[in-house]
């Protein structure tokens, strides 16, 4: 679980460090293929950073991830403490009776099935909010690209994310275009915010 929701925070992390100056239109003309075939890409990773929407919800991520560690790390501190306090009353003979330490053994274990149930489904439900997220970016993306894309007339728009494009003219590039206009039609809402508030209310519900 500490390894998954690590790797979470790293992608939130990455979502949030954009720099805050405001881009400028990048109203370049579509660049055009010796058989007549309109060509642009959009760079992933500067759409992460600069795009309000994935700013806003990077946030909620951040907020569900760091809960679910704090939860984990408790409980996990209090299921140590417990097998702890068990072995030096085991080695001290400090049970009255077997079927003494049977029971606290017992109820230690049960300590333990619960957190690895609890593990479980912090971890599906942050893998969930998380797939939310990206169908939902995508959603908006290619909702504005199909209308931005009617004045524009591309024939192809490419995703440009590491070096699967190995190669591309500057000229091509549309991403701060896209970010601009994807920025302007987004709609801030507080529903994140407020999520992230009933997660740090369980998470306190759970101690």
């Amino acid at each position: 679980m500490k390894k998954y929701i690590f790797s979470a925070l790293a992608i939130a992390a990455m979502m949030v460090s954009c720099n805050n100056q405001s881009p400028k239109m990048d109203d370049q003309p579509a660049a055009t293929s010796g058989d007549g075939l309109k060509i642009a890409y959009v760079e992933v990773d500067s759409l992460m950073t600069q795009y309000t929407f994935a700013k806003d919800y990077s946030v909620t991520l951040q907020k569900k991830s760091n809960n679910a560690r704090n939860t984990l790390n408790q409980k996990g501190n209090a299921l140590q403490a417990a097998a702890a306090n068990f072995q030096q009353k085991l080695n001290n003979n400090g049970f009255q009776s077997r079927e003494q330490a049977a029971s606290q053994q017992a109820a230690i274990e049960r300590q333990q099935r619960d957190l690895q149930e609890l593990q479980a489904r912090l971890e599906n439900e942050l893998a969930s909010e998380t797939a939310k997220f990206n169908e939902a970016l995508r959603d908006s993306l290619q909702n504005f690209l199909k209308v931005y894309n009617q004045d524009k007339k591309y024939d192809l728009i490419l995703a440009k994310s590491g070096d699967n494009i190995l190669l591309g003219a500057k000229k091509l590039d549309v991403t701060q275009d896209v970010i601009n206009g994807l920025n302007k039609r987004y709609k801030p809402s507080a529903k994140p915010a407020a999520d992230a508030k009933k997660d740090e209310a369980k998470a306190e519900e759970k101690k």
